[in-house]
């Protein structure tokens, strides 16, 4: 019997990984990995470490949920090290809970290996703080879609009293949400920006207005975050990554 990692890739950047997450990708037997995963992370694991593909394109699966929590248990039976690779947190909307407890209730043992969030990570690398003295004292994180591709139940009432809103997973309901948020309170005109492919060479940024936004009038690919707030003025003076893109020219 072997055990389960499940454990955080941060948000793109290779060196983004925690020291734990390295040392566990050199070593992993089998590693079940999601689609925003960096290839270059993949290249890390050693040549006889079997790489399996369970993540999600298009609001669908490659594999439901129930399919690879059963992977885990098969692939754990037979290997020592089996590592659950997920973007950013695996557990931040990364169903890392949902695959603990079916571990736990399998007898499979597992270990937890945070990894450094989207949420505020890619903000950060677009000169972004999600809190900031004076300007924003509270954040919050939401998923951008519900349960099976669904717009998600929200109570839009209360995140219209907190500073700063980070939306993961929110490109495809964008309009829906600044809608939503105009309607709570939130005022029109106040920042958005998202950012695309965030931490990687490709990071690109897009600063509107929920107005706007909530008008259609802003072209976004996903992956990206979405973040509403004040704090996304202070951009144009503390934007050092992407002023480094372009400075070596990549």
């Amino acid at each position: 019997m072997g055990k389960v990692y499940l454990v955080g890739a941060g948000p793109g950047d290779p060196e983004l990984l925690t020291v734990k997450a390295y040392k566990l990708i050199q070593k992993a037997d089998v590693i079940l990995y999601d689609r925003l995963i960096n290839s270059e992370i993949l290249f890390l694991a050693k040549p006889t470490c079997e790489l399996i593909y369970v993540g999600k394109e298009d609001g669908k699966h490659i594999l439901e949920q129930d399919k690879i929590n059963f992977l885990l248990y098969d692939y754990a039976k037979n290997n020592d090290i089996v590592v659950r690779l997920k973007g950013g947190d695996p557990f931040v909307f990364g169903r890392g809970g949902e695959e603990a407890q079916f571990l736990a209730e399998k007898g499979i043992p597992f270990e937890i290996v945070p990894g450094i969030t989207s949420a505020i990570s890619v903000p950060a690398y677009a000169g972004v703080p999600v809190t900031h003295r004076g300007i924003a004292s509270s954040f919050a994180v939401i998923t951008g879609h519900g349960h099976k591709g669904q717009f998600p139940d929200i109570n839009w009432e209360a995140l219209a009293g907190i500073d700063t809103l980070v939306f993961l997973m929110g490109v495809a309901n964008r309009q829906k949400i600044a809608e939503n948020l105009i309607k709570a309170g939130r005022n029109p005109d106040e920042p958005v920006i998202f950012i695309e492919k965030g931490t990687t060479k490709e990071q690109k940024s897009i600063v509107s207005t929920l107005k706007e936004v909530a008008e259609g009038k802003t072209t976004v690919y996903s992956p990206a975050i979405f973040l509403i707030g004040k704090v996304v003025n202070l951009k144009d003076k503390t934007n050092w990554f992407e002023k480094y893109l372009e400075e070596v020219e990549i």
